[in-house]
């Protein structure tokens, strides 16, 4: 099974604008398909250091002296990189979202296609896994995830039913809480809305958003002048965090003006966001959703 296919691998590495001896950063390693791009376009004297937190990861670890691979969460980039010596590096890529690898093992619990038990930690050293969620979360706290990070108009009823349900018995397993969430899947978009509840609750388990706001917060400081982002997002939750902090260096609402009426950013966008081709798509249909945005240190 191959452990993941990296998407829109030329543009997003083309968008670092590789320097031979730079040092670069990839905080998502994944199966190692960016990273590998990457150092064949270094030089012996470039350096790559690379993230995640899945341990299934480390098996996909480079033999090469240029590489350094740390298991680690990417909010925890700054201080990682202070720790092997760097304040600032050339570029940054993150390649977000689930791995293919992660989707493909039924024990891990990411898929909807698949029977298995709540779990969906990225980290598989955490306590906390989607069945905390699920079961012991109050009702209002079940409605603000599945309303804010699944876009479930059927949150507040969803969140009702579900505490009901697990009064009786706990709800352990994905054909479980399916059986509990019946009435609000209709065969015609019962995969729709079934990955929806998925995301939800995924993104709730691994603060994934908490995550990217921190890491991205920091990027400022650790890019040199000049250096480059190159960040994927798979939905808009995330696409729009990497939209604003690009554009505003905020998650929300506008910078401020100096008495000139100037604003300081300190970021520029490189061109539009890019997509993959269908060609792409046709070959890996976990790219259709990807957007790429590209960005210059100024």
């Amino acid at each position: 099974m191959e452990y993941h296919n990296p998407v829109l691998l030329k543009e997003t590495v083309d968008g670092l604008n590789i320097r031979p001896d730079g040092v670069y950063v990839d905080v998502t390693f994944g199966g190692g398909g960016h990273s590998r791009e990457i150092l064949s376009r270094l030089g012996e004297s470039g350096k790559l250091y690379a993230f995640d937190q899945d341990k299934d990861a480390l098996e996909n670890e480079i033999d090469d002296p240029r590489f350094v691979l740390i298991h680690q969460n990417f909010r925890l980039m700054k201080r990682f990189l202070r720790f092997y010596g760097h304040k600032t590096v050339d570029g940054i890529l993150g390649d977000f979202g689930v791995s293919s690898h992660q989707f493909d093992v039924p024990e891990r619990g990411f898929s909807t296609r698949f029977e298995a038990d709540l779990d969906m930690r990225m980290d598989r050293n955490s306590n906390f896994s989607a069945y905390n969620v699920v079961n012991k979360y109050e009702e209002s706290q079940l409605r603000d995830v599945l309303f804010n990070y699944g876009e479930l108009r059927s949150a507040a009823a969803m969140a009702r039913v579900i505490v009901s349900a697990r009064e009786e018995a706990k709800i352990k397993t994905s054909s479980q809480l399916k059986a509990v969430l019946r009435r609000f899947l209709p065969a015609h978009r019962e995969n729709k809305i079934l990955a929806q509840i998925y995301q939800a609750i995924r993104i709730e388990v691994n603060q994934e958003l908490e995550a990217l706001k921190e890491f991205l917060l920091q990027t400022d400081e650790v890019l040199e002048t000049g250096g480059r982002l190159s960040l994927i997002s798979y939905h808009s939750l995330e696409d729009r965090l990497v939209k604003r902090y690009i554009r505003n260096g905020l998650f929300e609402g506008e910078p401020e003006k100096d008495v000139f009426g100037r604003v300081e950013v300190p970021f520029k966008a490189v061109g539009r966001f890019i997509i993959p081709s269908e060609e792409e798509i046709k070959n890996n249909n976990r790219a259709r959703s990807a957007k790429l945005r590209i960005a210059e240190k100024l």
